[in-house]
């Protein structure tokens, strides 16, 4: 069994679909189908069960799915190693980072590495989801969690404080009230956000008025009066039209990390980009 027919059967295991093993694949709907098809052939078994919600895995395809994952590791441990070990300071870097994080952070950031390294393409994946080091979904991450994948290593890089805004024409709220005013708040069914738990106690007679998953459409909310916005002082404080309260005490501050997967430490695109982040990490606490 050949390693790109695994890839196959284990982005259908993942999906459920063969339309979103394709996009997993990033290869056409046509494509899986006949592989897959072509897969099962080979080995004489059905793997999956066609159902109306999708392709389900049969007691022949549980059987051999922990094997595929076996085998997935150590071609991505290869793939891994031997990316590692690449000293030219060329290809593509691949990074992960909340939204905002990646419209308001790394911009200067990128435009420094990519001045000096023009030659490493640079690709961002922003968004919720937490993308996988160890199968190369992305070469570096930065999250506001710590990572807990053994095989990745991670640094703490600074401390990210959270204001509270309003629009710049907008009287003050009361603090430890509120009444009056309407809150911008966040989707908590992705985790807990100790600063949006912070701003409905602190302000517990304003009126919910909006919810996003977005710190940009937060941000841009709150300039358009919609209401009271706690967000990230590296968002907050660059959006026009916005000002941030002077509280008695601030909403609670979050660590960023930046985390990479063991193998690809000596990758030498890699460690140049580290050492770019570095760098402005360190001129900004100065």
């Amino acid at each position: 069994m050949e390693w790109s027919d695994v890839r196959i059967f284990l982005a259908v295991a993942r999906s459920g679909t063969l339309g979103g093993a394709a996009r997993s694949l990033q290869t056409s709907h046509p494509t899986v189908g006949r592989r897959l098809r072509a897969l099962e052939q080979a080995v004489g078994q059905t793997l999956f069960q066609r159902t109306a919600d999708g392709l389900v895995l049969t007691e022949e395809g549980h059987g051999v799915l922990a094997l595929a994952e076996q085998m997935e590791e150590s071609a991505l441990g290869m793939e891994r190693r031997l990316a590692g070990r690449e000293q030219n300071l060329k290809g593509n870097l691949r990074i992960s980072s909340a939204d905002w994080f990646g419209a308001y952070v790394l911009p200067p950031i990128l435009a420094d590495f990519s001045k000096t390294y023009p030659d490493v393409d640079v690709e961002i994946l922003t968004g919720t989801r937490l993308f996988n080091l160890a199968q190369r979904e992305a070469d570096v991450a930065f999250r506001i969690v710590p990572f807990n994948a053994a095989d990745v290593v991670q640094r703490r890089l600074f401390r990210l404080e959270y204001g509270v805004y309003v629009t710049e024409d907008s009287p003050d709220p009361t603090y430890g009230d509120g009444s009056g005013f309407r809150l911008i708040t966040h989707d908590t069914s992705t985790g807990r956000f100790p600063d949006i738990a912070w701003l409905i106690e602190t302000f517990p007679n304003a009126k919910p008025a909006l919810r996003s998953n977005n710190r940009n459409v937060q941000g841009r909310m709150c300039r358009q009066g919609v209401g009271i916005a706690v967000l990230p002082r590296a968002v907050g404080d660059q959006i026009a039209g916005i000002r941030r309260l002077d509280l008695p005490m601030p909403p609670p501050a979050r660590d960023i990390w930046m985390g990479y997967h063991r193998d690809l430490r000596r990758l030498k695109r890699l460690r140049a980009f580290i050492s770019t982040v570095s760098d402005h990490v360190a001129n900004a606490a100065a």
